[in-house]
């Protein structure tokens, strides 16, 4: 509890610095008041783009509140998350599905490290946006196109992570399992896999963090008429420069973020802690 109020008292203190510092820096016209929103215009618009100002408007506290309805982007946000979520947590899988034994084989093998690993070096090294102008040529302005680039965002991060995994397993593991009658694959799977567990998972995190940026790229430039997600969103907002939707958007994406790692990420992290006896007391 001593922790959340903390946590709730630092985020107030940023409200408190982005309005304050905002409104000195506009009334001393060294921001313009158009490209700086305040937290009141950013929070007006994500009530609006989620449906919230018209449910407050039916029960007469949208004119109390001072919140204006504003019907070009009313119930867009609920839409839009949805629709990127779904298309992240489907290129996301298919991403560590084929990553992760990837990395085991590349691990595993001499020649697949020295060709298959090396490939996949090289690919990481290039940013997401790469991989969309050979997305639209190939499969043009549809879904696979987007899946396409989450995809190639999240396999080679996971691949990589567990490739590492795997070569950091102490020697002294094998030796002391093989000397117990441990061979071949029984080795793979009872030694070498659990104790590359927690780089994988490191691994299997970082591609979240690759697969958003690359479904962000994707959405800028890959228009399909499916389903707009944030990206499209937010690259609406820098054509149209409403900068609150532009800002609204961005938090939007963090707090989804935050909420992925504390569900899908941190269970496994302190399931692994405590495995390994490495929880602080």
């Amino acid at each position: 509890m001593k922790r959340f109020f903390k946590a709730v008292l630092f985020f107030v203190a940023l409200l408190a610095i982005w309005h304050f510092g905002r409104n000195y820096m506009v009334g001393a016209k060294r921001w313009s008041p158009v490209l700086v929103p305040s937290p009141a215009q950013v929070g007006q618009f994500l009530l609006n783009a989620s449906g919230a100002t018209g449910l407050l408007e039916k029960h007469g506290l949208a004119n109390k509140l001072g919140l204006i309805l504003d019907e070009s982007t009313s119930g867009v946000l609920l839409d839009a998350v949805w629709v990127t979520v779904k298309r992240l947590l489907l290129g996301y899988f298919i991403g560590v599905v084929l990553g992760v034994p990837l990395g085991l084989v590349t691990a595993r093998f001499k020649w697949a490290g020295d060709t298959i690993g090396v490939l996949g070096l090289g690919l990481q090294t290039l940013p997401s946006v790469c991989w969309v102008p050979l997305a639209l040529l190939w499969f043009g302005q549809t879904e696979a196109a987007m899946q396409f680039v989450v995809i190639m965002g999240t396999l080679w991060s996971v691949q990589i992570s567990t490739d590492n995994g795997v070569r950091n397993v102490p020697p002294i593991y094998q030796r002391a399992a093989q000397t117990m009658g441990s061979r071949g694959l029984h080795t793979w799977v009872k030694v070498n896999l659990p104790a590359s567990l927690p780089f994988i998972v490191s691994g299997v995190k970082q591609g979240w963090a690759f697969a958003w940026r690359s479904l962000m790229a994707a959405e800028i430039f890959v228009t399909v008429l499916t389903g707009y997600g944030l990206g499209f969103l937010l690259h609406n907002g820098r054509e149209l420069g409403a900068m609150d939707q532009v800002v609204g958007i961005m938090l939007v994406i963090v707090v989804i973020g935050l909420l992925a790692d504390k569900i899908l990420f941190s269970p496994w992290e302190r399931f692994i802690q405590r495995r390994w006896g490495t929880v602080k007391s």
